[in-house]
C-alpha cells in the first residue's frame, strides 16, 4: 500500500480517524523504605515507596486497524517522540503507519523519555557533544551535510534534532529495558517490533523472551548482535571503538528463527576503514549484521539485510525514519509486512 506523504506533495493531509488513542507504564519495581509514613514530616523517605524503572507506551489505534500492531523502539539519545513529526516538520512514522492502516504503540524504554523515572540515579552530563552526534548519526561531516542526503538542509530542522537528544536518567541496564519492553509486549499482544539503533539488540532478546513478537524490522542496529554458543565471528575493530558479538544458548537464538526480520542500513557508509570515527562506526556494525543474518538463514530463519543505497535509495542518514524521504522508506517497510503476510 503505497501512502504519498502529502506534504512533500503540496497537498492537504486527509483526516485520521482514530478509533482509540492513550498510553500507559508497564513493568518496573517499587523501591519501599523501612518504617512509617509520617504526614507531619513528609519529606521524611521512612514508610515511602518509589515506582521506577517502568516503560511508558503510547498509542493509537485507527479504525479498521490491521491485525497485527507495530510496536516502535527509539534508539539511543532519543525518546519515542523521534517517530512522530520529523525535524523539518513532516509526518513522522506514527502517522505514516497510521495511515497505513496499522495500530501504532510507541515505547520509551524504562530510564528514558517519559519513563525517566528511575530506582537508581545517573549522572546527566551536560559536556557539549551535539557536533559528535552529528558525524556519528551521518548526517555529514560537520559542519557540512552530504551531498545528496536526505536530511533537511533548513538551519530549522538541525535546531530541532539537537533539542530531540533525550539522556538517560539512570544506568543503561539491559535486563531492565529488555524487562520493561517484554511488559509492554506482554500487554499489546501479537506484534510486529520496529527497532531503531541500539534497541536492535534489545529487540533480539525481547524476541528471544516473548513470543508475542511475530517479527522484527531493525533500522540500522548498532550492537548486541547475538550468535550461537560457539558459532561467533571475531571481534571489529573501529576507529570508533570494538564491535564485539554477544554469545547465546543455540536454543536461545533459535528464537529468532521462528520470525521473519528484516534489517536496513541507509547512506555514506563506508567500506574500507577510515579515521572519522562516525563513520567507521557503521563500517563494522554493517560488516557484523552481515553476518548476523547469515547465520540466522544458516539455521533455517528468514532474516533479510537491506542496503538502502543497493535498493537505489540513496542519502539516508541513520534516522531514515524522519529523513526527507521516510515516506519512500515506510513504503519499504510495509512492501515487507505484506509479502512476509504481516499486513
Amino acid at each position: 500500500m503505497m501512502v504519498e506523504d502529502a506534504r512533500a506533495s503540496g497537498e492537504p493531509a486527509a483526516p485520521l480517524a482514530i478509533a482509540a488513542q492513550g498510553s500507559f507504564a508497564v513493568g518496573g519495581a517499587i523501591v519501599t523504605r523501612d518504617g512509617s509514613f509520617d504526614p507531619r514530616n513528609p519529606m521524611d523517605p521512612a514508610g515511602q515507596t518509589l515506582h521506577g524503572d517502568h516503560a511508558r507506551v503510547s498509542y493509537q489505534v485507527p479504525v479498521a486497524a490491521r491485525p497485527l500492531p507495530l510496536l516502535f523502539w527509539h534508539g539511543w539519545w532519543v525518546d519515542s517522540s523521534c517517530w512522530d513529526t520529523t525535524p523539518d516538520g513532516r509526518e513522522g512514522f506514527r502517522t505514516l503507519f497510521l495511515r497505513r492502516g496499522y495500530g501504532v504503540y510507541l515505547l520509551d524504554q524504562p530510564r528514558r523519555g517519559s519513563a525517566g523515572k528511575t530506582t537508581r540515579a545517573a549522572e546527566i552530563s551536560t559536556g557539549p557533544n551535539e557536533q559528535w552526534f552529528f558525524n556519528q548519526f551521518r548526517l555529514g561531516l560537520w559542519p557540512d551535510l552530504y551531498e545528496g542526503g536526505q536530511f533537511s538542509s533548513d538551519p530549522a530542522a538541525l535546531e530541532q534534532f539537537f533539542r530531540a537528544m533525550v539522556p538517560d536518567t539512570g544506568p543503561l541496564d539491559t535486563e531492565v529495558i529488555v524487562a520493561g519492553a517484554s511488559a509492554a509486549i506482554d500487554r499489546i499482544g501479537p506484534l510486529v517490533l520496529v527497532t531503531h539503533s541500539h534497541a536492535g539488540g534489545f529487540g533480539w532478546l525481547a524476541r528471544l523472551r516473548n513470543d508475542n513478537v511475530r517479527a522484527v524490522v531493525s533500522i540500522e542496529p548498532g550492537s548486541g548482535f547475538v550468535f550461537p554458543e560457539g558459532e561467533l565471528p571475531g571481534t571489529m575493530p573501529s576507529s570508533n571503538g570494538t564491535l564485539e558479538p554477544v554469545s547465546i544458548p543455540l536454543e536461545e537464538f533459535e528464537a529468532l528463527t521462528r520470525v521473519p526480520i528484516i534489517v536496513y542500513y541507509g547512506d555514506n557508509i563506508p567500506t574500507a576503514p577510515t579515521d572519522i570515527a562516525g563513520r567507521d562506526n557503521w563500517r563494522v556494525r554493517v560488516e557484523m549484521a552481515r553476518i548476523w543474518v547469515d547465520t540466522i538463514n544458516r539455521h533455517g530463519g528468514d532474516a533479510t539485510f537491506v542496503s538502502l543505497p543497493e535498493r537505489g535509495i540513496h542519502g539516508n542518514t541513520h534516522f531514515a525514519f524522519s529523513d526527507l524521504n521516510n515516506h519512500e522508506i515506510a513504503d519499504q517497510i510495509a512492501a515487507f509486512l505484506a509479502a512476509k503476510k504481516l499486513d
